[in-house]
């Protein structure tokens, strides 16, 4: 067993299962916990964060801040990125960060006791000055949220950002997949979208949905917004399933519906069957990310595929250079793919 991906694999659950079990994190089933430390101690597997690793290795670490684990969509990417790493001699470090921490100061705590040769922060936004963020002496790379730090308040892209991400450009393929909506006679377009607070991609998001309708001359409707809760809600099937029921409980006057995730779109699936609706021929439905899950749900889900390949490639790549000084920082913006599958029709 050398990696976290064979610990998930031998006991049936996911990456990120195995790391809330490492990181004794309570948000997970006790039974479940007893079973993968099981595991570990039975393939004498040294998960890459333990204190007795780092010990050895600390000098040729890179750590991994993710925010928002239970959302599938990073599961593929932390598997590309700790391949990667280890390709190179490193070891790689995932920190789970909560939704409620602020990501930076977990990056300058983890920075000063582990003191890691790089830091890749996924998901999730830093939104401190400058000067706060120069305190991080390490070399880091924002991957899947860096597009923000060079957004204005319209969501457009200025150029400015001062340090290095790669992305997709989040304003721009929401758009893109909502102007399609447009484009087949939708005129009335529901959105499950993130908490009306949310600074991160799904401001972004959001606000490519309200763009591609004004632009197709169709006034947003605040009626036909369903924001998740900060509380209680994350990017989940479950949460799409109860923002979709709580959407139909207020209004059906709408033909389509677009959920920021693929996650959220195939709850809101589930919800709509149970309301004995349709799908494309009641309510079209899309979503975003490419999740595989998608491509084989019942119909298949018209989506924005991101490269999650390229982008956990290129992150690591831009990485290695910064730290080995032979790159400077770079801004590394990546095309998604608009993918017309069966949940989608014509009105």
């Amino acid at each position: 067993m050398e990696t976290i991906k064979d610990i998930a694999k031998a006991c049936g659950v996911g990456v990120s299962t195995v790391s809330r079990a490492i990181n004794n994190h309570p948000d997970i089933n006790p039974e479940t916990k007893e079973m993968i430390l099981r595991v570990i101690k039975e393939h004498n597997y040294i998960p890459n964060n333990s204190a007795r690793n780092l010990k050895r290795t600390k000098s040729k670490s890179v750590a991994v801040l993710i925010k928002g684990i239970s959302n599938p969509f990073f599961s593929r990417m932390i598997e590309i990125i700790e391949h990667e790493t280890q390709e190179k001699k490193y070891t790689f470090l995932l920190q789970r960060v909560e939704e409620n921490e602020d990501e930076l100061n977990v990056a300058l705590e983890l920075a000063k006791e582990k003191k890691p040769k790089g830091i890749i922060f996924l998901g999730g936004m830093i939104t401190h000055s400058d000067e706060k963020i120069r305190q991080l002496d390490v070399p880091f790379v924002l991957s899947t949220s860096g597009y923000l730090a060079g957004k204005s308040d319209d969501g457009r892209w200025n150029g400015n950002a001062g340090w290095s991400f790669v992305t997709v450009d989040d304003y721009g393929e929401s758009y893109k997949i909502v102007n399609y909506l447009c484009s087949i006679g939708h005129k009335k377009i529901a959105i499950l979208a993130a908490d009306i607070e949310d600074d991160s991609i799904g401001k972004l998001r959001y606000e490519g949905y309200k763009q591609a309708l004004r632009d197709n001359g169709i006034e947003p409707d605040e009626r036909l917004v369903c924001h998740m809760d900060e509380r209680v809600d994350n990017y989940s099937m479950q949460t799409g399933y109860r923002l979709m029921k709580k959407l139909l409980s207020e209004t059906q006057d709408f033909t389509a519906v677009y959920a920021i995730a693929d996650s959220l779109a195939i709850g809101a699936c589930r919800a709509l069957v149970e309301h004995n609706k349709r799908i494309p021929e009641d309510y079209s439905v899309a979503g975003f990310d490419g999740l595989e899950t998608g491509e084989f749900y019942n119909p298949s889900l018209t989506t924005i595929r991101q490269p999650v390949e390229k982008i956990a490639k290129e992150t690591v790549d831009l990485l290695f250079q910064i730290m080995q000084k032979d790159g400077s920082n770079r801004q590394i913006v990546l095309p998604g793919e608009l993918v017309i599958r069966e949940s989608t029709k014509e009105v």
